[in-house]
């Protein structure tokens, strides 16, 4: 048992044995506030979701259908696409009482550049980056800090980004995201992106008063 509270586990056979029979034996790692609830692969999945490695999923795209993506794209909207795995750090409560001693675990990213062409032309044209949900996020801006100021770059490997009050964004503009747990990294994310703790929890309370849905298959906002 690994200090985080992960269990490590050494099996016989080869990668591909492996993801088999976690396909053919396991279950979908819903999180961990939905109780008594199974859910097929093809339910707990963005329409887009290409590579197999995340152990939950960018929710903020489950609003996102076929036939949305073609209205926006037909207004011009231009999408571009980033893979991040999401890492097992994002159902982690934030537990010290120092956001600064509590530890961000890293996730694996790509971005192609053809992607990051798409991404970087915007900014040259002051077009605004529009982030699907705060994996993206941090995707995006984790890049951008490997490349010394130029935007961003190709790049796949692994990002360690822990976007707290005082972090300045570079590349994304707007954000499309849930509503998050409380005393998580992630709300603190939204935090951070409005500058204003206070009104970022007004809207919060106000969410809460309308009975609107909280978490991964729960509304969304759009932060601009």
């Amino acid at each position: 048992k690994e200090k985080d509270g992960t269990i490590l586990v050494q099996f016989k056979g080869d990668e591909k044995w492996v993801r088999e029979k976690a396909n053919q034996y396991g279950e979908v790692p819903l999180p961990p506030y939905v109780k008594d609830e199974k859910h097929e692969l093809e339910t707990y999945q963005t329409i887009y979701a290409e590579h197999e490695g995340s152990v939950a999923a960018p929710t903020a795209g489950f609003h996102f259908t076929i036939a949305l993506i073609q209205q926006l794209k037909d207004k011009g909207i231009e999408f571009a696409e980033v893979t991040l795995h999401v890492g097992l750090g994002t159902f982690l409560p934030v537990k010290t009482e120092r956001i600064e001693d509590h530890t961000m675990h890293s996730e694996w990213v790509e971005l192609d550049e053809a992607n990051a062409e798409k991404i970087n032309r915007a900014k040259r044209e002051g077009r605004r980056v529009v982030a699907v949900g705060t994996t993206t996020v941090r995707t995006l801006e984790g890049i951008f800090q490997l490349t010394n100021g130029r935007w961003v770059i190709p790049y796949h490997g692994d990002i360690n980004i822990f976007i707290k009050p005082g972090f300045e964004f570079k590349i994304v503009d707007a954000l499309i995201t849930n509503f998050h747990l409380p005393k998580s990294t992630l709300l603190m994310l939204v935090c951070t992106f409005t500058g204003d703790r206070e009104f970022m929890l007004d809207c919060y309370q106000k969410a809460i008063d309308e009975r609107y849905r909280f978490y991964s298959f729960g509304d969304a906002m759009l932060i601009v």
